[in-house]
């Protein structure tokens, strides 16, 4: 049995890396030997569960219907030694799926505390600007931005983050500054919509402006508009959260501070069909702790 799960454990560690020799070092196994493992799993089910070429090691479909089952299986090992050992302390590899911006910014900062509270414990961070599929690729949890697509995963809320547009001085030095939400329609857009046109709400005592703009300049990331506010390439429309650390350096200024433009929810989202893993609910409470005050402040 032992010789089972030492091949399943191998056999997820070389899906997930892409790689017979990355898996090794991981797992402390010379690369000869987990290729050896590999092929007797694939002979005793009588399947390829593997494609290997010199460049890559992707997953056959039935590699990938067969990861899909037994990470499910090797995550409820984990738990219950988990729950059997009763110290709290946590192994195996947590998963974290999240945007580029969230994993520089927040996430990075705080790791070294986490992961030295839990030294057994490896952390990937699966940094993508676009949602990842969360059971497909393997994820325990993702850390998510704006309104949750309608699902069976289960969330927990973490905060409401405050929304508003940000600007270099020297941007506005030449263009000056916008006194109401309508002379923004006479500066230079940075818009992160994919759509068009780009359309910002302004709020206050009640009332709400919209207004429907042209963008000079579209991205994709949020590091990206950050970057083109603070060369001075326009006005940015972002959780301001996101920019406090230029906001305090002096590198951007809020404009309009007077007025809202409403809040962008944080979520901690765990994968549909089974327990969230108490690494990946460990992991939350920690973020929560550690740097939740510190985002959350305008």
């Amino acid at each position: 049995m032992n010789d089972r799960l030492t091949a399943y454990r191998i056999f997820t560690r070389i899906a997930r890396l892409g790689s017979f020799s990355a898996a090794g070092r991981e797992l402390n196994m010379p690369q000869p030997t987990v290729s050896r493992i590999v092929k007797a799993l694939e002979s005793e089910l009588g399947v390829a569960l593997l494609l290997r070429t010199t460049r890559a090691v992707t997953l056959t479909d039935a590699g990938r219907d067969f990861l899909l089952r037994i990470e499910a299986i090797l995550d409820s090992l984990d738990d219950a030694e988990h729950a059997v050992r009763g110290t709290g302390e946590l192994r195996g590899v947590l998963r974290v799926g999240l945007s580029s911006t969230i994993a520089v910014r927040e996430i990075v900062p705080i790791l070294p505390g986490f992961m030295a509270e839990h030294a057994k414990l490896k952390v990937e961070l699966i940094t993508d600007d676009q949602r990842q599929a969360l059971v497909i690729e393997g994820i325990d949890v993702a850390i998510r931005f704006g309104k949750l697509d309608d699902s069976t995963a289960v969330a927990k809320h973490l905060a409401d983050l405050p929304r508003g547009i940000v600007a270099s001085p020297e941007y506005l030095a030449q263009y000056g500054v916008p006194e109401s939400p309508s002379d923004i329609a006479n500066h230079r857009i940075i818009a992160m919509q994919s759509s068009s046109p780009t359309v910002w709400n302004f709020n206050k005592n009640g009332t709400t402006t919209g207004l429907r703009l042209e963008r000079h300049l579209l991205v994709t990331t949020n590091e990206v508009a950050l970057a083109s506010a603070c060369c001075g390439l326009g006005i940015a429309c972002m959780t301001l959260a996101a920019a406090r650390r230029e906001i305090s350096a002096g590198k951007l200024v809020v404009v309009l501070p007077g007025w809202t433009m409403g809040h962008v929810p944080l979520h901690a989202v765990f994968p549909a069909g089974r327990a969230a893993k108490p690494a990946a609910r460990v992991f939350v409470n920690y973020l929560a702790d550690e740097i939740l005050a510190d985002i959350t402040r305008e």
